[in-house]
């Protein structure tokens, strides 16, 4: 190290921090570094390659974070100010990953109805401004400083990575007992507080410096911080658009039929609701062997489509009872599984209908909160009815068979992607969705 002054160079291990690493005590209180990295301790800015420092700590190579060379200084996010308003393309400082985080190139993000809840004003408790998306796919850029080794080879610089909407910590309660979508952390700080597990932002406007919040990891965005336990590697042979759905639409729907449900070869299954998730729970119970496949919603062309994804049957809610004409499909009985896919009391009340007696009626749509759903107590108790709530997936163990489910063709995620939209047609493709006009699920390019 070049330093322009005389140093004493002192070696001591630090206590206070967790990762006992060794840090050189520089004994005078302003001096030039070149070619090294330094960390300030109050705002944690870095600076690279020479420059005038006052009171920094300089850290070993392992406590530098990996990659980041020639990464542009700026960048831009979709954020959501205020309940219908729509997205507005802001420039932020360029985000920077903690221990345990990395620093991921957007290369593509879905269109998702969680997203338009948010933006109606359906998630009263979440906090704003933010920014959403939640379901990438992109390039390894950085790693934080301190990011355990095995992370930083698991995903070297470079590779492709898929993104889960649920960002597990890996530490707390749930994560202990492989219950990732349970994540305590992930709850009480992405969800209720819009930061990562430290309670911060990673996301500051450039004009103004302003911390700006996260929806999961703020995917709308040229790049993007995400803990590193919601990744997996994405094959080079698997595109980035079409991939991008993975992480929430396919990663949902595989929560509920292989967790929640457990499907097993020979079940009739009735799923509600045909879009990006539901035409997903319609693919995976067709890999798991289910027998009849009923697929349920009030447009034509998503029912057409359905046949494409393993539907058996169709029923235009419109024109026919759902109930009845799922217990006619079934000999009388109902079904073994129903899904609900929407979020809508109706389709509630009709998915705990539809099951036979001793059958699980699964729900997966979220809606407007405080909302409430009807169940016919009697009818539950006296035909042992078992209604089950499904959050996604398991991130760490799940993910990673996603993909090679795709990369193997089982799960066929080119013809699930209907639409594609330009990074600045972000607008467009929520209002599109928000019309109901998005057949299947739509993604957003981002570079």
């Amino acid at each position: 190290m070049a330093l322009s002054v005389m140093l004493r160079r002192v070696i001591t291990m630090s206590k206070t921090q967790s990762q006992h690493s060794l840090t050189l005590r520089l004994l005078s209180s302003r001096v030039f570094i070149h070619n090294t990295i330094i960390s300030n301790t109050n705002n944690n800015s870095i600076v690279e390659n020479g420059g005038s420092v006052n009171s920094y700590r300089c850290f070993s190579s392992q406590a530098s974070s990996v990659g980041g060379v020639g990464l542009p200084s700026y960048m831009r996010g979709a954020v959501f100010w205020e309940p219908n308003r729509p997205l507005i393309i802001e420039e932020f400082h360029m985000p920077r990953p903690k221990s345990g985080e990395i620093l991921i190139k957007t290369k593509a993000c879905g269109v998702c109805h969680s997203d338009l809840h948010l933006m109606k004003g359906d998630f009263s408790s979440y906090i704003s401004p933010c920014v959403v998306g939640h379901e990438i796919t992109g390039e390894v850029v950085e790693h934080g400083p301190f990011t355990d080794s095995k992370i930083v080879k698991r995903y070297p610089i470079g590779s492709h990575v898929v993104g889960a909407f649920i960002m597990p910590c890996g530490n707390c309660f749930f994560c202990s007992k492989g219950e990732d979508e349970l994540c305590e952390d992930f709850s009480a700080y992405n969800r209720a507080k819009g930061t990562l597990f430290d309670g911060e932002t990673r996301l500051f406007l450039r004009g103004s410096g302003k911390p700006i919040f996260m929806y999961c990891m703020g995917g709308l965005a040229e790049y993007c911080v995400v803990p590193a336990h919601a990744l997996s590697i994405l094959p080079n042979s698997l595109p980035y658009t079409d991939s991008a759905i993975l992480g929430c639409a396919v990663f949902t729907a595989y929560g509920a039929m292989a967790h929640a449900a457990e499907v097993r070869p020979g079940d009739s299954v009735a799923v509600i609701g045909i879009g990006g998730v539901g035409s997903s729970c319609l693919q995976i119970a067709r890999a798991f062997g289910a027998s009849d496949i009923i697929a349920v919603d009030v447009q034509d062309e998503k029912l057409q489509k359905a046949k494409q994804f393993g539907a058996t049957h169709t029923i235009n809610a419109i024109q026919e009872d759902a109930i009845e004409k799922i217990r006619e499909i079934t000999g009388g009985r109902g079904v073994d599984i129903a899904v609900e896919a929407l979020g809508k009391p109706q389709t509630f009340f009709q998915c705990t209908q539809s099951v036979r007696d001793g059958g699980k009626a699964v729900m997966v749509g979220l809606t407007q909160a405080g909302a409430m759903g009807e169940v016919d107590i009697n009818h539950l108790v006296r035909r042992k009815i078992k209604v089950i709530g499904s959050y996604g997936a398991k991130p760490r163990q799940d993910l990673p068979k996603l993909v090679r489910l795709a990369e193997t063709g089982i799960l066929n995620i080119s013809d699930a992607v209907s639409r594609k939209y330009k990074f600045e047609e972000a607008v467009q493709a929520f209002h599109d969705l928000d019309q109901g006009s998005i057949v299947g699920r739509a993604v957003i390019e981002i570079s």
